[in-house]
C-alpha cells in the first residue's frame, strides 16, 4: 500500500517554468517537486542552451573561414567536435548545477526525483508515494515527434538530443524537416565540415514565417553548400551500408546520419491524466483556459506540454503568470500577450505579432515598413547584409508586428516588441535617433526616420 503525504502544492516537472512556480509556492507552504529527468527541462539539457553555444561554434569556425575577406589571414580551418561537446556539456553542467542548488536552498521545497503519476484527483504518485494537495502544476514538456514513415525504426536515427552529442562530424546528415529545429542543426553541422541535405515537405523552409523570410534562408544556405530540397515527401527510409537511404518522391538520397525534426509531442502519455479528469487535445497536448486551468479542479499546466508556442520565454512568463494568479489572486490572461520568437540560423530570423499577410487580412490596408540590410552601415562594415527590418502598423499607424531577418534579429525585435507593448506608434520609432554606426539603425529607417539613406 501507498503512503499517503499532504502538501499545498505539488509540481511535475521541473523544467524552466516547473522550477520557479515550485520555488514561488514553496515560500508560501509545503511544495514537492517532481521530476524523473534533469532540472531545467528541454531547454538547458537539449535545447536553448547547448544548441546556442554549439551553434556559436560553427559561427566560429565560418568566420575563420571567411577571415580572408577581411584581411586577415588564418590558415586552415578543422573543427574538433569533441571539444565544442565537451565546452557544452561544461557551460550546461554549471547551469544546470545552479538549478539544484536553488531547489536544495529552498527549506519548504522538496525534489522527488522519479516519474509521476496520477492516482486521482490532486493525488500524483513518485516512488511508491502518493502526494496529495491543494493545487498540482503540470510542466513536463515534450519531445522530438517520430514520423509515420515505413522503415523509421529499422534505421538509427538522431534528433535534437543526440545530435548534440555526436564527437564525430557526420559525413553526410540528411534533415527531415525544415521548421526551426531543422534548419538550426543543418546550418550547424554543415558548418561544421558536413555535407547536408535538408528535406522540407513545405514549399518553403521556416514554414511559419512570411515567405520573403525563408527565401532568405534558403539562399544563404545554398551559398554555403547546403542542398535544399522543398515540396518534397519522404514516404520512406532503410538502411544503406553504414548509413540510410531516404525515399523522397522518385528520389533517393543516401546519407551516413539521420536527423528528425517534424515537430514535438507532448509528455502526457505516462501521466495517468485521466484519473485526474484532465483533458488532452487530439496530439495530446493538455487543453488548458487562458489562466492555465486544466479541466480537472485545482489542476494546471504550463509551458510545452500545453502547446505551441513552444519557447523558453514563454514557459517563463507562464510561471510568472500563474504564481501571479495562485498566490496574490490577481487575473490572468494570456489571450493579448506578444509572444516574440527567434530562429538562430544565420541570418537570424525574429518576429512577434501580425505578419504582413495577417494584418491586411485583418485591416485591409496595413502600414509596412522595410530596410534592407545591404542599405546599413554597419551591416555592410561586418559583411553581413542578407535580409531586412520589416515593420507593420494598423491603418492607426499603431505598430502591431515585426519581422527581422538579419545580423542579430534576435536582439534587435526588442525595441520594436518594447514598442508595441506600449502601444506606439511607427513615428515614435521614426524620431527616435539612433546610434551610428549600428545595426539597429536598420530599425529607424524601416519606421522612415533619419537613418534611411538618402538614395532611398
Amino acid at each position: 500500500m501507498s503512503e499517503y503525504v499532504d502538501v499545498e502544492t505539488i509540481v511535475v516537472g521541473g523544467g524552466m517554468a516547473g522550477l520557479p512556480i515550485a520555488l514561488r509556492a514553496a515560500r508560501r507552504g509545503s511544495t514537492v517537486l517532481i521530476e524523473g529527468d534533469l532540472l531545467g527541462g528541454t531547454c538547458l539539457n537539449r535545447g536553448c542552451i547547448p544548441t546556442k553555444t554549439m551553434i556559436h561554434s560553427a559561427k566560429v569556425a565560418h568566420l575563420a573561414r571567411r577571415s580572408s575577406e577581411f584581411g586577415v589571414e588564418v590558415g586552415s580551418v578543422s573543427v574538433d567536435l569533441g571539444r565544442i561537446v565537451d565546452r557544452k556539456d561544461a557551460l550546461v553542467d554549471g547551469i544546470r548545477s545552479g538549478s539544484y542548488r536553488a531547489a536544495e536552498r529552498s527549506d519548504s521545497l522538496e525534489l522527488i526525483e522519479a516519474w509521476a503519476r496520477f492516482v486521482g484527483p490532486r493525488q500524483v504518485e513518485a516512488d511508491g508515494t502518493v502526494y496529495r494537495a491543494q493545487r498540482v502544476v503540470i510542466n513536463t514538456g515534450g519531445h522530438t515527434t517520430t514520423p509515420d514513415l515505413p522503415g523509421i525504426s529499422d534505421v538509427p536515427t538522431l534528433d535534437s538530443t543526440s545530435a548534440l552529442d555526436l564527437r564525430d562530424i557526420p559525413k553526410h546528415l540528411v534533415v527531415l524537416g525544415g521548421g526551426y529545429v531543422g534548419c538550426e542543426f543543418a546550418q550547424m553541422y554543415a558548418r561544421f565540415g558536413s555535407r547536408v541535405t535538408i528535406v522540407q515537405r513545405r514549399s518553403h523552409l521556416l514554414p511559419a514565417e512570411d515567405p520573403d523570410v525563408s527565401t532568405v534562408v534558403e539562399a544563404a544556405f545554398e551559398a554555403e553548400g547546403i542542398t535544399v530540397l522543398l515540396g518534397g515527401e519522404a514516404t520512406s527510409v532503410e538502411r544503406r551500408g553504414e548509413g540510410i537511404a531516404l525515399q523522397v518522391g522518385d528520389r533517393q538520397i543516401e546519407g551516413s546520419h539521420l536527423l528528425i525534426a517534424v515537430g514535438r509531442t507532448p509528455n502526457t502519455s505516462r501521466l495517468d491524466l485521466d484519473k485526474a479528469s484532465v483533458d488532452v487535445d487530439e496530439r495530446g497536448f493538455i487543453v488548458v483556459s487562458d489562466s492555465f486551468e486544466t479541466s480537472a479542479s485545482g489542476i494546471y499546466a504550463i509551458g510545452d506540454v500545453v502547446g505551441p508556442p513552444l519557447f523558453t520565454h514563454t514557459a517563463r512568463d507562464d510561471a510568472a503568470l500563474l504564481a501571479r494568479h495562485l498566490f496574490k489572486e490577481e487575473d490572468i490572461s494570456t489571450a493579448t500577450r506578444l509572444v516574440p520568437h527567434a530562429v538562430f540560423t544565420d541570418p537570424e530570423v525574429a518576429s512577434f505579432g501580425l505578419s504582413q499577410s495577417d494584418a491586411e487580412a485583418k485591416f485591409g490596408h496595413a502600414h509596412v515598413g522595410i530596410e534592407r540590410f545591404r542599405g546599413v552601415a554597419k551591416a555592410k562594415a561586418i559583411g553581413e547584409t542578407d535580409g531586412f527590418v520589416k515593420i507593420i502598423a494598423d491603418p492607426d499607424r499603431v505598430i502591431v508586428g515585426s519581422t527581422i531577418v538579419g545580423p542579430d534579429a534576435g536582439n534587435l525585435i526588442h525595441e520594436l516588441v518594447i514598442a508595441a507593448f506600449a502601444g506606439l506608434k511607427v513615428d515614435d520609432i521614426r524620431n527616435a535617433i539612433h546610434i551610428h554606426p549600428t545595426l539597429a539603425e536598420a530599425v529607424n529607417a524601416a519606421a522612415g526616420g533619419v537613418h534611411r539613406p538618402a538614395t532611398a
